[in-house]
């Protein structure tokens, strides 16, 4: 049993990792006001190096719309500049020479339901990756079926992770519905 107990633990904990991954890539879908995590994920060159934004510069936000990132250094401007361009965030950066100024555009209906269709992709991304999980699962039970554990044990395992599947699928469509909500608000 304690292999089936072993695929189970898993099992959960690899889907638990594809909801985490959601939440992070829906939190920097914006929904109409600007916060620093927009700009997570954001490489610049550093010396050379791909380096975080958040560890060249100061990132504040001045008021709802507008995000202002302050360079540590003045030479970072422009490879600041051409990290958040690449990013394709959908801001263009506005350099005044000593800080760079994100101006986000107020949500058009159609800009709106765009970022609906982006969180929704990526919430089918999550649920691809849940069955394929749920798929590994299955096959790792239906091997130590062969190699002699008991049918109904296997049977039992392969119900448990169907339940556990089911389970991130509809924690998958929460999320969605969440955020659909907070992005189609006005």
């Amino acid at each position: 049993m304690s292999n089936i107990a072993n695929i189970l633990s898993d099992t959960n904990s690899t889907m638990n990792k594809a909801i985490n991954h959601l939440e992070s890539e829906l939190s920097k879908i914006r929904a109409g006001k600007a916060t620093p995590s927009m700009l997570d994920g954001i490489m610049v060159e550093y010396y050379g190096n791909p380096t975080q934004l958040s560890q060249v510069a100061n990132i504040s936000i001045l008021d709802a719309r507008t995000i202002s990132i302050q360079p540590w250094e003045k030479s970072m401007l422009q490879p600041i500049e051409r990290g958040i361009m690449a990013a394709n965030i959908g801001i263009t950066p506005q350099n005044d020479g000593t800080n760079i100024r994100l101006f986000l555009p107020p949500l058009t209906e159609e800009r709106r339901r765009e970022l609906v269709k982006k969180c929704n992709g990526e919430g089918e991304n999550a649920k691809v990756s849940i069955r394929n999980i749920r798929r590994d699962a299955i096959e790792q039970i239906k091997k130590l079926q062969k190699d002699g554990t008991s049918e109904d044990e296997c049977k039992d395992g392969e119900a448990n992770v169907q339940d556990a599947t089911d389970k991130f699928i509809a924690l998958v469509e929460k999320h969605l519905v969440a955020k659909e909500k907070e992005i189609m608000a006005v």
